[in-house]
This record gives C-alpha cells, sequence and structure tokens, in this order.
C-alpha cells in the first residue's frame, strides 16, 4: 500500500472521528437540519466554501482548464456571482422568514408560500437531480483512488461514500459544520503549497500560455478563449442555483443571525472568485507539463502524483479529497433532509415526531450515499453529472423561489405549471441540441424565462392566497 493511499485513508479516517464527536451532541431535528440555528458567521461562511469547492469547482475545472486555459475561471467566477447575489439579496430575506416561521429546508418555505404540491413537486425534482450531483462527487473521488492506487472506479466510489456517511449521517449539519471547517484548512493549505511548484514546472505563466501550440496561445491565456456559448452554458446555470440552492440556503438557516447568513455568502462570494483562479493555474500547468492527456479530467489527480514532489502530492491529495467530500456532504445534506422533512413528513406521516425525522433524515443520508454509488458507475463525467443536476434545478427551482420571495400575487397552480413546462423545455431541449454548442445555455436559459412567462400570467388575474 503505497504512502499516499495511507495518508489519504488516514485523513478519511480523522474525519469520520471528528464528524462522530460533533454527533454525540445532535439529538434533534432542529441540530440535525440548521446546527439549531447556532453557527456564528465565521461557521457558516467556512461551510458554506468547503461545500462549494467540490469535484466541479477542482477536478471538473482543473480540466476545462486543460482544454481551454484561463477562461475556465468562469466555472467558479460563475459561481462566486451567484453567490453575490445569494448574500445580497436572498439570504437576509430567506433567513428572516426561516427564523420567524422555523423553516429547516427549503420546502417548508415552497409549501408556506405556496401549497404542499409544491413542495412535494421540487422535493421529487431535486432529488433525481441531487444523486446525480452526489454521483459527480464520488466520481471524482473514485478517479483520485484510481491515480493513486490504481482501484476499480466502484471501490473508489465505495470508499468515498462510507467515509462521507459515516461523519454526516449521525450529526447532519451539527456535525459537517465542524468537519468541513478541518476540511476547509485542509484544501486551501494543500492548494496554496501546490500552486508555486506547479506555476515552476510549466514554465510560469509565458510556459503556460502557449501549453496549447503557438497558434493557439491568444485564446489559452484568455478570459474569454473558450468562446461564448461556453461562457453562457456556465454563467446561465451555475449563477442562478448558487442563487437559490437549498443547500446553501439551508446553510444559511443555521446562522444566528440574518447578518450573519449576509456576511457569511458574501465572504464565500469574494473567497470564490480567488480561488477560481488556483484550478486555472492546475490545468494549464498540467497542459504545458504532460500534453495529450486523453482524459482531461485526470489532469488534477496526475499534477498530484506527476509534478508535485511526493510530500506535497500527497498533501494535494489530501486537500483535493477535503474538497470533494465537503461538497458531497452539502449534496447528501440535501438529499437526507428533502427526503426526511419534505417527502416523507409532508407525504406520509405530517405528524412525525421530532425523533421518528431525526431517524429518518440518518436513514435517508445512508440510502442517498448508496443510490448515489450505483449512479457514479453509469456517468462518463463529472461535468455531465453536474451540469445534469444544476441544469434541473434551475429550472425547476429558480423562478418559484424567487418570485415567492419578492412577491406576494402569483399562487400555487403558477408554480406548478411554471415547474413542469421549465423542466420539460429544459430536458427536451438538452437532447435535441446535444452536441451542439447552444446546448451549453440554451436549454437552461428557455426553461428560466418560460417560467418567469407563467408568472408573469399571474399579474393579469386576481392576487392568489398564500398557501
Amino acid at each position: 500500500m503505497s504512502p499516499t493511499l495511507v495518508l489519504l485513508l488516514a485523513y478519511g479516517a480523522a474525519l469520520v472521528a471528528v464528524g462522530s464527536w460533533a454527533s454525540r451532541h445532535v439529538s434533534s431535528s432542529s441540530q440535525f437540519f440548521v446546527a439549531g440555528r447556532s453557527l456564528s458567521g465565521r461557521m457558516v461562511f467556512a461551510t458554506l466554501l468547503a461545500a462549494n469547492i467540490g469535484a466541479g469547482s477542482t477536478v471538473g475545472a482543473t480540466g476545462l482548464a486543460y482544454r481551454h486555459g484561463l477562461s475556465a475561471w468562469w466555472w467558479s467566477g460563475s459561481a462566486a456571482i451567484g453567490c453575490l447575489l445569494l448574500g445580497l439579496v436572498v439570504a437576509p430575506r430567506f433567513y428572516r422568514l426561516a427564523a420567524e416561521h422555523q423553516f429547516l429546508t427549503v420546502g417548508d418555505f415552497l409549501e408556506w408560500r405556496f401549497d404542499r404540491s409544491v413542495r412535494v413537486l421540487i422535493a421529487v425534482v431535486l432529488w433525481v437531480g441531487t444523486l446525480a450531483l452526489l454521483a459527480g462527487q464520488l466520481l471524482a473521488m473514485a478517479w483520485a483512488f484510481e491515480v493513486i492506487a490504481g482501484t476499480p472506479r466502484v471501490v473508489g466510489a465505495l470508499a468515498s461514500a462510507a467515509i462521507l456517511v459515516a461523519y454526516f449521517s449521525g450529526g447532519g449539519m451539527q456535525a459537517a459544520a465542524v468537519v468541513n471547517l478541518l476540511q476547509l484548512v485542509t484544501l486551501l493549505v494543500g492548494f496554496a503549497l501546490a500552486i508555486p511548484f506547479a506555476w515552476s514546472a510549466a514554465g510560469g505563466w509565458a510556459g503556460m500560455r502557449v501549453a496549447a501550440g503557438a497558434d493557439a496561445a491568444g485564446s489559452f491565456g484568455s478570459f474569454f478563449g473558450m468562446g461564448l456559448p461556453g461562457i453562457l452554458g456556465l454563467a446561465v446555470v451555475f449563477v442562478p442555483s448558487f442563487i437559490v440552492s437549498p443547500g446553501l440556503n439551508q446553510k444559511c438557516f443555521a446562522a444566528r443571525s440574518a447578518g450573519a447568513a449576509r456576511a457569511a455568502a458574501l465572504g464565500n462570494a469574494a473567497a470564490l472568485a480567488v480561488f477560481a483562479f488556483v484550478p486555472v493555474v492546475f490545468g494549464m500547468a498540467m497542459r504545458a507539463a504532460e500534453p495529450g492527456l486523453a482524459n482531461p479530467e485526470l489532469a488534477l489527480p496526475r499534477l498530484t502524483t506527476t509534478v508535485l514532489p511526493p510530500w506535497l502530492g500527497g498533501l494535494a491529495l489530501a486537500a483535493l479529497f477535503a474538497a470533494e467530500i465537503s461538497t458531497a456532504d452539502a449534496v447528501l445534506f440535501m438529499l437526507s433532509t428533502s427526503l426526511s422533512r419534505d417527502l416523507f413528513q409532508a407525504l406520509l406521516r405530517p405528524r412525525a415526531t421530532d425523533a421518528e425525522l431525526l431517524r429518518v433524515g440518518r436513514l435517508a443520508a445512508v440510502t442517498g450515499g448508496a443510490l448515489s454509488v450505483g449512479l457514479a458507475l453509469l456517468l462518463p463525467s463529472v461535468a455531465s453529472a453536474l451540469r445534469l443536476f444544476y441544469g434541473v434545478m434551475t429550472a425547476a427551482l429558480f423562478v418559484p423561489l424567487v418570485v415567492g420571495l419578492l412577491s406576494s400575487r402569483p399562487g400555487a397552480r403558477h408554480a406548478r405549471l411554471a415547474i413542469a413546462v421549465s423542466i420539460v423545455t429544459t430536458l427536451v431541449l438538452l437532447r435535441a441540441l446535444s452536441g451542439r454548442p447552444t446546448a451549453e445555455w440554451l436549454p437552461s436559459m428557455a426553461g428560466i424565462l418560460l417560467a418567469g412567462l407563467v408568472f408573469a400570467m399571474a399579474w393579469l388575474g386576481p392576487r392568489a392566497e398564500r398557501g
């Protein structure tokens, strides 16, 4: 067994130990779902940033930078713009409503604002989409295991899921917040130390800029090198998704105050915009050091094993694992809270006790982890998993949630129709435009616009009663 693999497994064991320690203090659904609304702004900032630096913003963005260069900044940069709007517009308003009405999930708000059918419809759609997102995280971690130990994809996915479920399922948000702090420190230290080595190995900016060839140096070193369709594809999908993400909003619910939630979201946006340059450096450096990779999404794992010195490669792999698993627990958080609160309690047991809800939340975490392992074995890439999730979530949730927060006129019938129309439109266009540049952005944009048109009809009729 290689020293790097031993280090990675030891780090996983440490996460489980910390999560188990934090879980001892969790005895209610409020602590599991929103940490009892007791987290400081700094803790919420840490758990938000840890959740946002995951497989997409590391493995996916590095692979994109390997292909397109500097313009891969728009992957995490688009997410940062969404988080900025989350902090300025959504998080403070949403937090005040959550504290006043004791919301634990976004579904609680949707039922209060519209009706139970809207809550259940969104929960079903998001549960399916979120499985794809978690599968993408597990797939990225499985590739890390493949690179360092040669293990099959199924072994890496199972090992990663086991660590994730072991530390999260007992304590939920309370445990994740503590573990995320450790993960954030690990990933920031590991990546910060790796940047100078990658930069030097590539021959500095000049070497990275011409890594794609002298003829392509201009576009490879440009913020707009991937072209307008590619940038629009990232912006149209990621900006609205990060504004209304149930995982991010429910993490903000855990803050002590609306001001703490707002400050945490804005700090997260600023940090994410800066971090967006890190995978760009890694991808461009790897293109210079090892051109011709058959699978660009292996660029970051291979960087840690072939470019960095062994001691730093092990630390960088731990940082990569920390980034991926911290996002995975945020996704598992969405799965467990949605299944337990928005489906089990809303549909089957409206009078479920707090102990029952806590038990189902923990069971849902185990179930979600197991199902996502199976899906990870079927998906072709991390990017495809993330775009599937964010495309569906953007189409289904963005307009109902934003309009519901800002206006009292539209009713449940508008929300149901908008959700159905936007999802069908998005999926049909994704299939019809497959392989074309417009497939990167047009399906999600059309879904959002049509959902907005449905809600616009509400202003032509009488004011709807709140559900």
